[in-house]
């Protein structure tokens, strides 16, 4: 396999960082070894050896092996070229949703799942804009600043893990959801002027749609419950719900009644003492025309 004359460079772990499976994550290795086992069986049916294989998608022999072994998670695109490759008339091709899934966080991935379920979602975020509402730009920014920092890998990693939680605003039937984000973060520009104009737009955006309210808590306003950190309130169809407050039940989700009755104090009171949706629209409104 050449390009330009030359032997193509095959591609080795060291290549693609940050695709190795969470040993703690029991459902990611169980979906990895499937999709592995999957894909040896398959190749040996054609009489494939793995070097082939891997001159055939531009991996080296080592990689195919560590992929069919399940201690890799491979790329959708791998998929598709070995389905291709292999005649398997997309069998191979169609592991590839569950497969993406592995790559999300494990915590990412049961908030994902709880907010996928939930018929009202209710958040106040204190320092940052909430994740269901940032663009691809201010997520990616927000996320290079951590430190220590993240290999671009791992970063594209947690950006694409963002925002596959915002397919909820295209559940049938909708959720109701309501945000409460404080003054401060939205008068940050994480990522320049042009990215922090689109995350503004993004706001108004969503604050359109029938079943999301979104309001904002000003500065100057007095204190209240939401002073000590981010708050999350889901509540399903058969009745349930969970909440978590960072400044209360040692911030874990719970799912006890009375516990519940606190944190929708908590929240209840912040969205009463924060601007109205129409206010909150015409803050923000403000703020992109100071641009």
């Amino acid at each position: 396999m050449s390009v330009d004359g030359g032997a193509q460079r095959l591609k080795t772990e060291a290549d693609e960082p940050g695709w190795e499976v969470d040993p703690d994550d029991d459902w990611g290795v169980a979906v990895v070894a499937t999709v592995g086992r999957q894909l040896r069986l398959r190749r040996e049916a054609v009489g494939m050896r793995a070097a082939e294989l891997g001159a055939a998608t531009g991996y080296g022999e080592d990689l195919i092996y560590k992929i069919e072994s399940g201690k890799r998670i491979p790329r959708p695109e791998f998929l598709d070229k070995a389905d291709e490759v292999l005649g398997a008339d997309g069998l191979i091709s169609a592991m590839k949703e569950d497969v993406a899934k592995v790559r999300y966080p494990k915590k990412v991935r049961a908030l994902g799942k709880l907010e996928a379920k939930a018929v009202e979602i209710g958040v106040y975020e204190c320092n940052i804009i909430a994740g269901l509402l940032q663009t691809p730009e201010h997520a990616r920014a927000v996320i290079e600043a951590a430190q220590p920092p993240y290999s671009p890998d791992d970063v594209e990693r947690m950006v694409a893990a963002r925002l596959a939680r915002q397919a909820v605003f295209e559940r049938d039937p909708v959720p109701s959801i309501h945000f409460v984000l404080e003054e401060a973060p939205l008068r940050r520009q994480v990522g320049g002027t042009m990215v922090w104009q689109r995350q503004l737009e993004r706001l108004l955006e969503v604050g359109r749609l029938r079943n999301v309210t979104l309001q904002v808590m000003p500065t100057n306003t007095e204190a209240h419950p939401g002073l000590d950190g981010r708050i999350e309130l889901l509540k399903f169809p058969d009745g349930t719900a969970v909440g978590r407050g960072d400044g209360v039940f040692n911030g874990r989700p719970t799912t006890d009644p009375k516990q519940l009755r606190v944190i929708e104090l908590q929240y209840g009171t912040i969205r009463a003492q924060a601007l109205s949706p129409r206010e909150s629209r015409a803050f923000v409104e403000q703020l992109l025309g100071e641009t």
